[in-house]
């Protein structure tokens, strides 16, 4: 997210309530509008297929294959997006931007050769009943999200957030919109029609980065020679998002929670939308923490290291230190602050949401459950925010490490004690997470000076 603080700062100069508010918008737009979307056009697929795609049953398939799309690809790509963006800023720095192009379209290639070749494997052993043109459409949707990750990883550096927020309001817009011309055709048509709008996004992407990027030589795989990328940040971003998605497939693949939709896919009516629709409660504290890291936060990064480069003043360096670690602290406070009083309000008004919109009030405690525990997740996101400005990315694949061990095993612990602990194991192993990189973060911030130098 380096290089949002500067539209974030041009905003909040004007010293007004207006442009707070404004700030505050535009960062809740960039942090959440990607994945909002992901959710209103999921949904808004689901719901123009029924009555169309009979039987509805259809429609749970269609939903279903979607998700384990987008988190195989994540998990896939998780390490990639860190580690490439990393290595492109890096020949950023050494003045060698005409590498890029030709490095981004080998990224592209290496990417789909091992995401197609997944898809193909899983195609295969997953859906042996199933037609030919449903699972040529998993193996082209497992490629095509893969590549898009990783697009929208590299586009970021290009500091353009509003386009990359227009380009999924408009992928998803024409994925709602093909589906639904589709929705005769049953899941193929469903599937087609989504792939059809992300297959448009990530058009629009290649053609913005080799825009900006033109391709002045052959075709690169110099980024994928050992030693380019950090093995540890290739870790890190695979840890990060299997930690993520470790209670849903535990959750997934226990007979006693789930049941068989597709082939080998399976999915937990009881656990599945309330963790869908929690996501949706942190987008206050997404906001508040672009706010406050991107421009608090940079500032004083920049001061403590531009002064270091240049050989400042020992009090200089350490009063620079100590507001980076107050502002972390009042970071950290403030998004707790905003996610509590956005539970608050949740806990007032969801009853009565729960029955406007249709879903039964038996899935309310597991909806406030993962409320908190998302909210915890944006905390932890911010730590690991830290970690990364401050290189520390062996600290990252710890606590994402533990992340993904204890959301395994104390989601598989909550389903021995019983319904009434469902969604505890998530939060508690991002809680636990969230203290670990805490505990870090101060030791880091204490030692910062000596370490600093120490590596020189």
């Amino acid at each position: 997210m380096a290089g949002i603080g500067f539209e974030l700062r041009k905003l909040l100069r004007s010293q007004s309530y207006f442009g707070l508010l404004r700030a505050y918008v535009y960062a809740s737009i960039i942090s959440s509008g990607p994945w909002v979307f992901s959710i209103i056009g999921l949904m808004a697929t689901g719901v123009l297929a029924l009555g169309v795609v009979v039987p509805s049953v259809l429609i749970t398939q269609f939903q279903v294959t979607v998700t384990y799309l987008i988190m195989a690809s994540l998990v896939l790509t998780g390490g990639l997006q860190l580690g490439f963006t990393r290595w492109v800023a890096d020949r950023l720095f050494e003045g060698r931007r005409d590498d890029i192009g030709a490095a981004y379209l080998g990224v592209m290639l290496v990417t789909t050769a091992v995401s197609g070749g997944f898809g193909l494997l899983v195609a295969t052993l997953a859906f042996p009943g199933a037609d030919v043109l449903y699972r040529a459409l998993v193996v082209f949707g497992c490629t095509l999200l893969c590549n898009l990750w990783i697009s929208t990883a590299f586009l970021s550096g290009l500091k353009n957030y509003r386009l990359i927020v227009l380009l999924y309001a408009l992928g998803y817009g024409i994925s709602v919109f093909l589906s639904m011309l589709a929705r005769p055709w049953g899941i193929d048509g469903l599937l087609a029609g989504f792939l059809g709008g992300q297959f448009a996004m990530w058009v629009a992407m290649l053609w913005l980065v080799l825009r900006n990027f033109p391709v002045r030589g052959p075709l690169d795989l110099q980024c994928f020679r050992p030693g380019r990328m950090y093995p540890a940040l290739l870790a890190g971003g695979v840890l990060y998002n299997l930690g993520i998605w470790s209670d849903k497939l535990v959750f997934w693949f226990d007979p006693s929670t789930s049941r068989p939709v597709i082939g080998m896919l399976r999915a937990s009516m009881i656990y599945d939308l309330p963790v869908f629709l929690a996501y949706l409660s942190v987008i206050p504290g997404m906001a508040v923490f672009l706010v406050k890291f991107e421009t608090d936060f940079v500032e004083w990064y920049d001061a403590f290291y531009r002064t270091v480069r240049e050989g400042g003043a020992l009090h200089d360096i350490v009063r620079y230190r100590e507001r980076m670690q107050n502002v972390v602290r009042e970071g950290i406070y403030q998004i707790l602050k905003v996610q509590a009083l956005t539970l608050l309000s949740l806990y007032t008004f969801i009853p009565a949401l729960f029955h406007a919109i249709g879903i039964s009030r038996l899935y309310m405690p597991l909806f406030m459950v993962q409320a908190v525990a998302a909210s915890f997740q944006v905390m932890l996101l911010a730590v690991l925010n830290v970690f990364y400005y401050l290189d520390r990315r062996r600290d990252v694949v710890l606590v994402t490490a533990t992340l993904c061990a204890l959301n395994a095993a104390l989601s598989l612990l909550s389903i021995r004690l019983g319904p009434d602990f469902y969604g505890y194991g998530f939060a508690v192993a991002v809680l636990c997470a969230l203290f670990l990189g805490l505990l870090l973060l101060q030791s880091i911030f204490r030692k910062l000076e000596f370490r600093t130098f120490m590596l020189q």
